[in-house]
């Protein structure tokens, strides 16, 4: 238990702390011209209250991530809790806030033209491409899960198909719809299901008589049952991904960048939304091993087919320790989480192709011409085994965090020349991250079993990882004294 409130403390200093410490360095103006009012639309470019924005983005990032991918990642050991305390706080906060601020200053625009504003033309097109496919890709896996989880509960007349058209329908009409319609009045219901499904859990990890054995005396060792074939490095940070830094939510960051009406907002709204959701993913990272009893009890429960995976074992904790009532509103949190990401996820996909293409988006007959044909690609994805889409997003989305992490660090070594308590540049403060997920990504695509990965072996994987790593470190730091040579 120690543990466990020790990482929740740090989590919510990290937003006091270093959150204070990035509005510092890229100097939020108040009076700052937004995008929302010079740009307005009534579609995409409205401004709304800063609770609702808040609660958009919150959602917006908080699908299966920080609930899935938690208790998955935490199979691999205590080492979880730090990756999510940590990763939070000094990776994904940090990417979602400065990807946020970056498109305030360029008008709102998409990941993929703040991506290619950095790094070039080149990336730009790879960018474009390469968004549009997660996002379709993220609209398609939060489908089936949620339609999964809602027929669980329902009459078996409306079986898993009726709920999928249902919840797809939902999706094209967030998609098209302006941002105030659909998406600003359910996100209010579905945020209080999922604010009451993270506090309920935790009420009862720290009240309700809970031992949380996270062993974590005993080392950081891998608790994993498949250990050899699965290390901690580089499959836990790629498994515990929303929990803690995530590509995806940097394409969430400029949509709420075009609804906001004062630039001081964006460290509460992104900066604390993502530290709000590192202590989800906490919570469940937590119940997990708390509830089957320990790691090798957890991974005897997502071993067995008839209790269900990580769909299961949230249902059952939800049910048994909240009751009947109390565990339907927390499962409803949970099917909100994943509802709430496909719809902006799609809506994403709609705003990068049609920033790419030029098109405008004032008119419906403009907003169908771009959303159609992504709907049409959405639903044959759908099609594909859900383990296996679910193995590619979670890549993707890793990979989309490193050209954001390199963008931003471009960015500030650009744009935002301060030093640091006096003593070293701000871009340091990505560098790092971006180096250490570029390692990640490039090692666990190389060592990841065929077909998901190249199944090369693991010293060989680890070393490319580590020199692509350096190499591009070398190519800033030359592109570095090339635009200013003072820069240390």
């Amino acid at each position: 238990m120690t543990a466990f409130l020790i990482s929740l403390a740090v989590l919510i200093g990290g937003y006091f702390i270093y959150g204070l410490l990035m509005e510092r360095i890229v100097g939020l103006d108040p009076h700052r011209k937004m995008p929302a009012l010079t740009h307005r639309d009534n579609v995409d470019f409205m401004p709304l209250p800063a609770w609702k924005v808040f609660l958009i983005q919150f959602l917006n990032i908080a699908g299966l991530g920080p609930i899935f991918g938690a208790i998955m990642g935490i199979m691999f050991g205590p080492a979880a809790f730090l990756w999510i305390v940590l990763g939070t706080i000094f990776g994904g906060a940090v990417h979602d806030f400065m990807s946020g601020v970056i498109s305030i200053r360029r008008d709102g625009a998409s990941l993929p033209e703040i991506v290619g504003e950095q790094l070039g033309m080149s990336v730009k097109q790879v960018m474009r491409g390469f968004s549009l496919l997660l996002m379709i890709l993220v609209g398609a896996v939060f489908v089936m899960t949620p339609a999964t989880l809602i027929a669980s509960m329902t009459p078996d007349a409306l079986g898993v198909t009726f709920w999928i058209g249902i919840i797809f329908l939902y999706y094209m009409l967030a998609t098209i719809l302006p941002i105030d319609k659909l998406i600003g009045n359910l996100y209010p219901l579905f945020g209080a299901a999922l604010l009451f499904m993270a506090l309920g859990i935790m009420y009862m990890l720290i009240f309700g008589g809970v031992e949380i054995p996270h062993e974590m005396s005993a080392g950081l060792y891998n608790r994993h049952p498949g250990a050899d074939a699965t290390p901690i490095f580089p499959m836990m940070f790629v498994s515990i991904a929303c929990g803690a830094i995530s590509g995806f939510h940097a394409t969430q960051s400029p949509m709420m960048a075009r609804c906001m009406t004062n630039e001081k907002l964006a460290r509460p709204i992104f900066y604390g939304a993502m530290v709000c959701e590192g202590i989800v993913a906490l919570i469940w990272a937590a119940a997990a091993i708390s509830f089957t009893g320990g790691y090798d009890e957890l991974a005897a429960f997502m071993a067995d087919p008839a209790r269900g995976g990580a769909a299961g074992l949230v249902h059952s904790i939800s049910i048994e320790w909240l009751g009947v009532a109390g565990g339907v509103l927390a499962m409803l949190g949970v099917v909100a989480a994943p509802i709430t990401s496909g719809d902006t996820a799609l809506r994403s996909a709609r705003l990068i192709a049609a920033d790419f293409m030029g098109f405008d988006q004032s008119k419906l007959w403009k907003r169908l011409g771009v959303s159609v044909p992504i709907f049409a690609v959405s639903f044959v994805i759908m099609m594909i085994d859900f383990n296996v889409l679910w193995r590619y997003f979670a890549w993707c989305n890793q990979m989309l965090s490193v050209f954001t992490l390199w963008a931003i660090t471009v960015w500030l070594s650009r744009d935002c020349r301060v030093k640091v308590g006096g003593l070293f540049s701000a871009w340091w403060l990505t560098l790092i991250p971006a180096m250490f997920m570029t390692v990640v990504c490039v090692s666990y695509i190389l060592f990841a079993p065929r077909p998901e990965g190249f199944g090369l072996p693991y010293e060989a994987s680890l070393g490319a990882g580590l020199l692509t790593s350096l190499l591009l470190a070398l190519l800033f730091r030359r592109s570095l004294r090339a635009i200013a040579p003072a820069t240390d």
